[in-house]
């Protein structure tokens, strides 16, 4: 098997100049063929014409000479037609690794546009589980899927994006799986370990993304193909189709060669053949059912092999990564040379796609037979397939977290810390979906259980993507992965959230009681943590759905609640009525962001450093962003009632 060229990265330059120069070399290559082919499919345009020349001269002339040339450059078609093939995998191969590494650029840019996103196959369990249809059908939001979306975890311009290099359907569902549920901390360190090694093997990455590329679509639902792997082989409940099989095409062959010896007048051949085709169209297509379970487009399982080969090639030090390893190789199976093995018997299988196999099939049974050799393999290894592919999922999960790691080298390992005081620290903690040049890195602390971090500022300053960065990042330190911070310390916490709350009005229910919903949700999810978990809250402008005093009453209420949990989180406010109550004064560290103004020849002008300061928000902005926008804003216009929401020290109730 072919390895990409070793472009190994020279100390000192940064990922962009790694992707840059990895991109011109595989360009260069890519070019290369791309000449050579467009060359070789000339020469076997004309080698072809010059053949059929030649053969009608020889049909017009009746001349040999005419006729050993055209079978002469027929033989040379052919020849320059499987060297077209070779030059085109070459040619697939350097585009997709030039595709590779400029998807890495991509990545550094956060350009989600141009980035492909590429999701689990929807048989994969949690895909069905959080998908919209699964949404639809349960009518309900859970606590789960609803943090997932607060936080940009699922689709595009999200996490599951950012890290969406796996290539294989196994390794983007392994992927969503550790995004979706944060592993414990023992398994967190190992996969820390594992990601750190797996960072500077760029060619090794980009080799097992190359393999899974060059698969394609072709194996959507491998949960089908596991299913039969695992199941109970069908032939011996049928032992006489496979002694049917194997007797028929004997007594076919014997009539035959019977009457062609003159031993028997009658064609009595043709009885075996009748039963052929009786057995064909009736339980033969419960055989040709069991056999589309395993059967796919021809050079999976050699794909699969190959990328098995790469894994186990490897000489890691990781205990995680070894663990890998030596899953493809438990029960003196190796995991590579079961699949090729799988892969040879698939021709056997594809001959079922021949416009002439029907005859073949009647005769001799075929099917019968293939079915035959794939459940010896089934019984044989099918019982370690799926345990192959898992791990094959848990490298390709790995190397997106490692892709990660190396993109970012700034970024560091989060400590999981299971003694002392729950406490959630961060120093220089930025949002991970940001571009690196966009992104404002601020010290963190949330934290311990029963206190809170009240985060107030104006419109646009920072504070709901404060509180995304918060939650994202701690996504990632519980899936073994990088954080966008300089040092990270965190307990192992449970995630609930309450951002993008929308009403329904197919559902009929409003603003405010789709709040309630949520945040009911978030109670429930501080009720039952569990697992050592400490309840991590992320609540930004809640029930700013009603009046403001009952909006003062209730949201002091359901944050008290959550402390008197044991819960610990942030919670981003315009009212800094919050701040003021005493019972929440106690538990509460206050922070804020600020804005500045500056009047210029354009007007009024607004910028924000999205730096994080101590203490209660002393500005306000809603004005300002009306006589921004051209709004009229005179004070004569502005009622009593109106102007008692604007206060020199921030604003009050339900102000922007």
């Amino acid at each position: 098997m072919s390895q990409p060229s070793p472009l190994a990265p020279q100390e000192g330059t940064t990922p962009e100049e790694i992707y840059r120069r990895r991109c011109a070399a595989y360009g260069r290559q890519r070019d290369i063929y791309s000449r050579r082919s467009g060359r070789n499919g000339n020469v076997s345009l004309v080698l072809a014409a010059a053949a059929v020349i030649l053969f009608a001269l020889w049909l017009w002339r009746a001349e040999l000479a005419p006729l050993l040339a055209a079978g002469l450059l027929g033989l040379a078609f052919v020849a320059s037609f499987v060297r077209h093939g070779r030059v085109d995998r070459e040619l697939r191969r350097y585009a997709e690794l030039y595709a590779i590494n400029d998807e890495g650029l991509l990545r550094l840019r956060r350009d989600w546009e141009r980035l492909p996103l590429r999701l689990p196959p929807a048989s994969h369990a949690t895909s069905q589980r959080w998908s919209a249809g699964a949404l639809e059908r349960s009518g309900a939001l859970s606590i789960e899927r609803a943090t997932a979306a607060d936080l940009d975890l699922l689709g595009r311009a999200s996490l599951q994006h950012l890290l969406g290099t796996p290539a294989t359907p196994v390794g983007q569902a392994v992927l969503l799986d550790w995004i979706l549920a944060p592993a414990p901390p023992q398994e967190v360190r190992a996969r820390q370990a594992a990601v750190a090694e797996l960072a500077p093997l760029i060619d090794f990455r980009d080799q097992l993304a190359l393999c899974g590329r060059l698969m394609g679509p072709a194996q959507p639902d491998y949960e089908r193909f596991l299913r039969w792997a695992e199941r109970a082989p069908w032939l011996p409940r049928h032992a006489w189709l496979l002694w049917a099989a194997r007797l028929l095409p004997l007594a076919t062959l014997g009539l035959a060669a019977a009457q062609l010896t003159g031993l028997v007048a009658a064609p009595l051949w043709v009885v075996p053949v009748a039963i052929g085709a009786l057995l064909t169209q009736t339980i033969g297509r419960q055989v040709d059912a069991v056999v589309d379970e395993v059967a796919e487009r021809q050079g999976v399982f050699a794909t699969y092999a190959d990328l098995f080969e790469v894994l186990e090639a490897q000489p890691f030090r990781a205990p995680a990564l070894r663990q890998l390893q030596a899953r493809l190789a438990a029960g003196q199976l190796r995991a590579d040379r079961q699949m090729r093995r799988l892969n040879r018997l698939m021709a056997l299988v594809d001959l079922r796609g021949w416009m002439f196999f029907y005859p073949i099939q009647i005769a001799t049974l075929w099917s019968a037979h293939v079915l035959w050799l794939l459940e010896r393999w089934q019984a044989q290894a099918g019982g370690s397939a799926r345990r192959w592919l898992v791990a094959l999922g848990e490298l390709e999960a790995l190397c997106a977290l490692a892709a990660l790691a190396h993109d970012n080298p700034r970024w560091a390992f989060p400590e999981i810390a299971e003694g002392g005081a729950p406490l959630l620290s961060a120093a220089d903690l930025g949002h991970p979906l940001l571009p690196p040049d966009a992104c404002v890195g601020n010290d963190v602390a949330v934290g311990p259980p029963g206190q809170y971090l009240l985060v107030t500022g104006s419109n646009m300053s920072g504070k709901s993507t404060l509180l995304r960065a918060i939650g994202v990042n701690v996504t990632l330190a519980q899936a073994g992965g990088p954080v966008c911070a300089q040092t990270m310390r965190l307990p192992p916490v449970a995630l609930a959230t309450s951002m993008r709350v929308q009403d329904s009005l197919e559902q009929g229910v409003s603003y405010f009681m789709a709040e309630l919903r949520r945040l009911k949700m978030v109670v429930e999810a501080a009720e039952q943590a569990a697992d050592g978990r400490v309840l991590l809250f992320l609540l930004d402008e809640i029930l700013h759905g009603t009046n403001t005093a009952e909006r003062q009453i209730a949201a002091r209420r359901i944050i008290l609640h959550l402390l008197g949990l044991g819960a610990m989180g942030a919670v981003s406010t315009h009212d800094l009525t919050l701040a003021a109550a005493p019972e929440l004064a106690a538990r509460g560290r206050p922070v804020h962001f600020a804005e500045q103004f500056t009047r210029g020849d354009a007007g009024l002008e607004m910028s924000f450093d999205y730096r994080l300061r101590p203490g209660i928000a002393t500005s306000t902005n809603a004005l300002k962003l009306m006589e921004m926008i051209g709004l009229p804003i005179d004070d004569e216009g502005v009622q009593p009632l109106e102007r008692s929401n604007v206060s020199s020290t921030g604003l009050k109730g339900d102000a922007l």
